[in-house]
């Protein structure tokens, strides 16, 4: 069993190097210059891709941006001058595509990450980051041996986490500084 589960995390690894390999980091980079310029910051995503962008907002919190989820009793209304940020592999899950309608009829700018650039999400978009990763729907493994979306949602929480690194070290926030903005009610 030992080996098996070996491979398996070899497998998980080796498919997140291709996939972060193969993404546009020209995108990547034009994403933390809306994120950077952003008034506040909001993100949605549905399942195990809102799973991921949340452990994303929780980070971008950390560095110090108004960070909000969608569907939270406490998030205040989108206006002019903030982003949000859209998750979905598919780029057609119904709730997602329906607030960044909302969004673009409020004023607001829309980053998509998916895996299909041809989605009705990615249209809306200002801003697309595709990760060339299997969708929920894609069970024909050819994009990934993983199942579902697996990869997808991996590969966007890696992703976020390199954005954090990245810009945790051009803003100057040290592990003290970021510390200090650390949930203190556990």
């Amino acid at each position: 069993m030992p080996g098996h589960l070996e491979r398996a995390a070899n497998l998980v690894l080796s498919e997140n190097r291709r996939a972060l390999n193969d993404v546009s980091w020209r995108a990547v980079t034009k994403l933390v210059t809306l994120i950077s310029g952003a008034d506040r910051v909001f993100v949605l995503g549905e399942g195990r891709s809102g799973l991921a962008v949340r452990m994303a907002a929780m980070r971008l919190m950390h560095l110090g941006l108004q960070v909000h989820v969608v569907g939270e009793t406490t998030t205040p209304p989108l206006s002019r001058g903030d982003v949000l940020i859209a998750v979905s592999g598919s780029g057609g899950t119904p709730g997602v595509v329906l607030v960044a309608e909302q969004v673009r009829a409020a004023g607001g700018q829309i980053a998509a990450l998916t895996t299909t650039p041809s989605s009705p999400l990615a249209a809306i978009a200002e801003l697309v980051v595709a990760i060339p990763a299997a969708s929920k729907h894609d069970h024909d493994s050819e994009s990934s041996a993983q199942f579902a979306g697996s990869l997808f949602e991996q590969s966007t929480l890696l992703l976020f986490d390199a954005l954090f690194h990245a810009l945790s070290r051009d803003l100057g926030k040290t592990s003290e500084v970021l510390w200090a903005a650390h949930a203190n009610l556990e």
